[in-house]
């Protein structure tokens, strides 16, 4: 309930931009849905913004409209969030598939202990190229650990 009245006293000042950080952290999931609600109607109309730093991938993925991407003061990268998941796709693969890639198609990828995970771009284009592959969609948890993790 705290919460709610912290941005409940932001928004009663009438602000055309709410910095937050971290506004969901520790907030049961039905008090989070109500807030992340406000938040919605609050950047409804193209009057106001919200910029949100945030850990929790599925307040962004609720509300969001643009993604910039930091790690260690560096961004990473600055996408709309439509253009993240219209693009981008993942790659499950053996070592053999991941050997036959062109690799100007791999963004980043992860090797685990049986597979490959491989984050690519335009996957309607890579689908065409690569017909035996199955090209999975992205999450934005997916997208921000492949691009830390992920090797080049």
């Amino acid at each position: 309930m705290l919460k709610k009245l912290e941005i409940a006293t932001a928004l009663s000042h009438h602000p055309k931009l709410l910095i937050l950080d971290e506004p969901t952290s520790g907030l049961y999931p039905v008090v989070r849905s109500e807030v992340l609600e406000i938040f919605q109607n609050f950047i409804r109309d193209d009057e106001h913004t919200i910029i949100l730093s945030t850990h929790i991938t599925s307040d962004l993925e609720h509300i969001a409209d643009r993604i910039i991407f930091i790690d260690n003061g560096s961004i990473v990268s600055n996408l709309e969030y439509n253009e993240i998941l219209d693009n981008y796709g993942i790659l499950k693969c053996d070592s053999k598939t991941f050997d036959k890639l062109d690799k100007s198609d791999i963004v980043k990828y992860k090797k685990n202990k049986y597979n490959y995970e491989v984050l690519i771009n335009n996957k309607n284009k890579l689908k065409k190229k690569y017909k035996d592959i199955i090209i999975d969609k992205i999450t934005l948890e997916d997208f921000m650990v492949l691009m830390i993790k992920g090797g080049k």
